[in-house]
C-alpha cells in the first residue's frame, strides 16, 4: 500500500483541501502553487510506478480518486464568484464536469456489480478531457493571483465543455458493450 506512487495519490488527495481553504481564504498564489504541486502529483504517480514496476490494484484507484477529488474541489470553489476572482469558472462547466464524472463513476459501479469488471482504462478523449481541465484551472487560478482576466478563457471553457461531453459519449458506449458481454475482469 505504502508505495511511492499510492503515496503520491494520496498526497494529492491530502492537498485537496489545503487548496481549497487557501481558496476561501483568498490567498491566491499560494492556491495556486498547491494546485499545481497536487496536479504535479498525478504525472509522477504514474511515472514512478511505470519506473519502478510498481503498478497496483490500489494505485488504479487511488489515482483516478485523487485526480476527481482535487478537480472537483477546484471546480467548486472556482465556480463561486466570492471565492473566485477576478474570473470564475461558469456555472454550467461546473455541472456538465462534475455531472459527467458522477455519471461515469455511477456507471462504473453498475457494471462492476452485473459484470464483475474491476478495472478500467481510461480513454484517450477522457485523458484528453481531464488534461484540459486541468490546464484550464491553472490558467484561472494563475489569473485571479495576478488579479487578471482575459476573454479568451472562454474558448478554453467551450473546449473543456466539448471534451466532457465527448469523453462521456465514449464511455457510455463502452459502457453499454460491457453490460451486452458476459462477465469479465477487466475493461480495456
Amino acid at each position: 500500500m505504502f508505495t511511492l506512487p499510492n503515496l503520491l495519490s494520496i498526497s494529492r488527495v491530502l492537498l485537496t483541501p489545503v487548496f481549497v481553504v487557501l481558496t476561501i481564504q483568498g490567498k491566491t498564489w499560494p492556491a495556486f502553487w498547491i494546485f499545481l504541486v497536487a496536479g504535479a502529483t498525478d504525472a509522477l504517480d504514474g511515472f514512478a510506478a511505470r519506473t519502478l514496476k510498481k503498478k497496483s490494484t490500489l494505485g488504479l484507484w487511488l489515482d483516478p480518486i485523487g485526480d476527481k477529488v482535487l478537480l472537483t474541489a477546484a471546480f467548486v470553489v472556482l465556480t463561486i464568484p466570492a471565492l473566485a476572482q477576478p474570473t470564475t469558472l461558469p456555472l454550467w462547466l461546473t455541472v456538465l464536469c462534475i455531472g459527467r464524472d458522477v455519471a461515469i463513476a455511477l456507471g462504473a459501479f453498475i457494471i462492476m456489480a452485473l459484470r464483475g469488471v474491476q478495472t478500467f482504462k481510461p480513454g484517450l478523449i477522457g485523458k484528453a478531457s481531464t488534461i484540459c481541465q486541468v490546464f484550464m484551472i491553472y490558467i484561472v487560478l494563475f489569473l485571479n493571483a495576478t488579479g487578471r482576466t482575459h476573454g479568451a478563457l472562454r474558448w478554453l471553457f467551450y473546449l473543456a465543455a466539448v471534451l466532457a461531453a465527448a469523453s462521456f459519449v465514449q464511455y457510455l458506449v463502452r459502457g453499454i458493450n460491457l453490460l451486452r458481454r458476459g462477465p469479465s475482469r477487466s475493461a480495456g
